[in-house]
Formats: C-alpha cells, sequence, structure tokens
C-alpha cells in the first residue's frame, strides 16, 4: 500500500507540471496568516507536511524562518523544490517519508499541512497520523483537508472529506481549535475545491 502510493506520487511530480495539478498555489496566504498567527518568532520549528514542491517554503525563507522542514513521500517533488530555491535549499531540512512513517527527530513547534490528511482513508492510517502528532507537536497544529462540500477524489486518489466539526473531533483529545473556517481554492485550470482549514493548539 505505502509503495504504491509513493509510485503514484514519484510519478505524478515527475510527469505533471505545477500548473498542470490541482493544489498549486502561487501565494499560500491562508498558511502563512495561520503562521503569523501563532507569534512564534523567527526561530520556530516549522514542518510542511506533504509540502512537495509547494512555495510556502519559499515564502519562509523570504521572511527569515530559521529552522524550516518540509516533508514529502515524493523525492521528485522535493527535488524540483530544491532545484527552483537553489542556495537557499541549503537552509531547509528536507525528508522524503511517507506521514504514515515518519520517526521524528525533533519536536515542532508548527506543524503545517495543506491536504495531505485528507489522504489517509483507513482508520490505521489516521491513528497513525495522529499519533505522530501527539507526540511531536509542542504548540500549534495548521491542517487544510477538503470539505464536505470539495472534491471526493485528488490526483485519482480517494480522499476523506471533513467538516469543521469532523476535524475537531479527529485530534481534540490533545489539541484545543482555535479557529475554523471554509475556503475555496482556485486551481490553476480554474476549478474551485473548498477547503477547511484549522487551526490547533497542543493541550498541556
Amino acid at each position: 500500500m505505502e509503495i504504491e502510493r509513493k509510485n503514484h506520487w514519484e510519478t505524478v511530480y515527475k510527469t505533471k507540471r505545477p500548473d498542470e495539478v490541482s493544489w498549486t498555489q502561487e501565494n499560500p496566504k491562508t498558511s502563512l496568516d495561520f503562521i503569523h498567527e501563532t507569534h512564534l518568532d523567527k526561530k520556530a520549528k516549522i514542518i510542511d507536511i506533504g509540502g512537495g514542491d509547494s512555495k510556502l517554503v519559499d515564502y519562509l525563507l523570504e521572511e527569515g524562518y530559521q529552522n524550516i522542514s518540509v516533508l514529502d513521500i515524493s523525492a521528485n517533488a522535493l527535488e524540483r523544490a530544491k532545484k527552483r530555491l537553489g542556495k537557499n535549499a541549503l537552509k531547509v531540512n528536507w525528508i522524503v517519508s511517507d506521514i504514515t512513517e515518519f520517526k521524528p527527530e525533533v519536536t515542532y513547534d508548527i506543524w503545517h499541512d495543506r491536504a495531505t490528511f485528507h489522504f489517509l482513508t483507513t482508520s490505521e492510517q489516521i491513528k497513525k497520523y495522529k499519533e505522530i502528532t501527539k507526540k511531536w507537536i509542542s504548540n500549534y497544529m495548521i491542517i487544510g483537508t477538503f470539505s464536505e462540500n470539495g472534491p471526493k477524489k485528488c490526483s485519482g486518489l480517494d480522499i476523506k472529506q471533513y467538516s469543521e466539526k469532523a476535524i475537531e473531533n479527529q485530534f481534540s483529545d490533545h489539541f484545543k481549535k482555535l479557529k475554523c473556517f471554509t475556503e475555496d481554492h482556485i486551481t490553476p485550470f480554474e476549478t474551485k475545491q473548498n477547503f477547511t482549514f484549522c487551526a490547533f493548539e497542543k493541550r498541556n
């Protein structure tokens, strides 16, 4: 299962340009706003889960953040991001891993996940994700998933839709919801995808 998933994403990032995939954002404003609202300093340890070749890392580097990690199942995706960043890529910790197999070495102040969690469709995958977040997040978790009004599939794969309440229920044992809202993402081919975005704070 994990190998199939990895092969799928390696092929996507090998064969499609950023303007040929639905998740591409020129400016990840919502994610940046959430990160700014944590009011943590520029030394905060931030990880972008399923970051692929997202431009979030570009903006964070430009703003002076110093401890950024980007995780993706696809080595091809991270290679594209590194190539784009040039010398700046040396300032980032790049991690090739399936999120359910991720074994962190540090705790993260900010865990950002736009459109990875909703690809976990089995209770076992979701359980593994929750165990990792419980143990390895020290402060904030930011998650964006397809909403109940969003797509049922992405990149040919089934996803799990989440309402605000459903995503809150998944994490309420160890995280307190700070805020949630739904938002339309306009894809590079001018279609709309409705997302549920939530910010959580780790419970003491």
